[in-house]
């Protein structure tokens, strides 16, 4: 944690002296985000700060607006054959990737390949790899893909971004066909983008000729940074914070379609008993986290799903397990843990709400005698140890949004490489299956909100909110908008 302090510091130093000449300048856009990159290589990536900063260098078949809604891309357009199982992609003219290399349905077909393992090598996406029978390209700018069997969300993959054929360097130099080009990458300090003068897309044409990113954590440093004019936009703010510059700034907060949960190693002793994880469930206070750790600013859940992806949200959940400590402490009675146990939290120290959660937490596990303590980690330790390895007894982290359900719900798919909190259920695995199999929307509904059900009542994890990201944007900046994934468009922002 107290690393994370230092290098927010050092970092908002870097800022003083690299802007104090340039004030409310309209030829940089500088904002922060809260976690180190992990790799600007997109099938390397697994962080939501990083895949939204990918969004503005690489582009997909398909792209999506703030609703959520695909619309074309890469591809001018798209047929799906009557059986559902053909899918045919029209792809644009003229269009080139930042290091002039033309784009053609070869870069498609070399992208999903590995995307769906067919080339003889692991696959990049589990998803595709379940569901691709084969991939073609009948001409340079006509790309199709065979699916296994019926999928109803197989389309919203299509989002996945497109790399050139054969490059491999992008963990160093990422080169896509996006709104921005990458510049240049200082550890500990800042991602630098530049405006893509040859972008494709006439409709949605960057104003802005330089984006620099920032990796600040500290909110200290962050609303100094914002005081002194060194930052644009402040993000990830306490709502308690940003209150007191909204008169300099404006104020803007809205859910992310993000999950904070409170995760649990289903693999290790005593949470590998649902009724511990069930007892731990009641125990927590979720009203309490939300003002405490969100200022108030976060929607209270039941499940892995937020209220944002609509008619696939399960309202019916609240219910089931009440907050009840008595009843939580008789429950660890019956099953042998009458004066509780111990029980290591390990959370990514960059992200306050996250170790606030952590805190409060411990306080109330505390009641039924569960006695905790906090670990916090470098980002990317958190990834290597706890995302990866699972090597870890508990975690308070939230997971970005998807646009398709079976992206969100796959996490607890037992067979699932990033299945971190080592869920094993045959019903939910089953059901999980056939909403993916199935077409009809009334029935995918259906498939989609069991699952959700079967989660809240064996409970995997403690889902707990979807925080909202309460952000400072400087007076005269426009068109920052929220995705239901994390995206920050930089193409769609000016200065006025």
């Amino acid at each position: 944690m107290k690393k994370s302090f230092f290098l927010s510091i050092i970092v908002s130093l870097i800022l003083i002296c690299a802007s104090c000449a340039g004030g409310n300048s309209k030829d940089v856009l500088r904002m922060n985000v809260s976690s180190e990159p992990d790799s600007f290589f997109p099938w390397e990536s697994a962080a939501a700060d990083t895949a939204a900063i990918l969004y503005n260098i690489f582009d997909g078949l398909l792209s999506f607006d703030t609703r959520g809604k695909l619309h074309p891309a890469l591809c001018e357009s798209y047929e799906i054959s009557d059986d559902k199982l053909t899918y045919t992609f029209h792809l644009r003219h003229g269009v080139k990737f930042h290091d002039g290399k033309d784009f053609t349905s070869r870069d498609c077909v070399w992208t999903y390949e590995n995307l769906a393992g067919l080339n003889g090598k692991s696959p990049k996406n589990d998803l595709m790899a379940r569901s691709v029978e084969s991939i073609s390209a009948p001409d340079g700018f006509t790309f199709v893909i065979k699916t296994k069997e019926k999928l109803g969300g197989f389309i919203a993959l299509a989002i996945a971004p497109i790399l050139p054929e054969g490059y491999l360097n992008h963990a160093e130099q990422p080169v896509g066909t996006g709104a921005y080009k990458f510049v240049e990458y200082q550890l500990h300090q800042k991602v630098v983008l530049e405006k893509n003068e040859n972008y494709w897309n006439q409709e949605n044409q960057p104003s802005i000729p330089k984006i620099e990113i920032y990796v600040m954590s500290d909110e200290n440093a962050i609303l100094s940074a914002l005081q002194a004019k060194q930052l644009d936009i402040g993000q990830m703010l306490s709502a308690e914070n940003a209150k007191t510059l909204q008169n300099k700034f404006q104020l803007f907060s809205a859910p992310q379609n993000m999950v904070q949960v409170l995760g649990l190693n289903n693999s290790v002793k005593p949470l590998d008993n649902p009724l511990v994880r069930q007892a731990i469930t009641m125990a927590i206070n979720k009203d309490e986290i939300i003002e405490g750790a969100m200022g108030g600013f976060g929607t209270k859940l039941y499940s892995n799903f937020s209220p944002i992806l609509g008619t696939f949200y399960n309202d019916r959940l609240s219910e089931i397990y009440k907050n009840d400590v008595v009843v939580a402490k008789a429950i660890l009675n019956s099953v042998g843990y009458p004066n509780g146990f111990n029980l290591e939290i390990t959370v990514p120290g960059n992200y306050r709400t996250h170790v606030d959660t952590a805190q409060i937490i411990a306080n109330q596990l505390s009641k039924i005698g569960i006695t905790c303590k906090i670990k916090t980690v470098e980002w990317t330790t958190w990834l290597d140890s706890v995302y990866t390895k699972f090597d870890y007894q508990a975690t308070v982290i939230a997971f970005g949004g998807k646009l398709d359900p079976s992206e969100v719900l796959q996490r607890y798919y037992s067979t699932y490489k990033r299945n971190f909190t080592r869920y094993n259920n045959p019903v939910f695995d089953e059901t999980f299956e056939k909403a993916n199999l199935e077409t009809d929307t009334a029935k995918r509904i259906k498939y989609y909100k069991y699952c959700q059900e079967l989660l809240t009542k064996s409970a995997p994890a403690v889902f707990i909110a979807d925080p909202n990201n309460t952000v400072l944007l400087r007076k005269d900046v426009r068109g920052y908008e929220v995705y239901p994934v994390l995206f920050y468009n930089f193409a769609k922002m000016s200065f006025e």
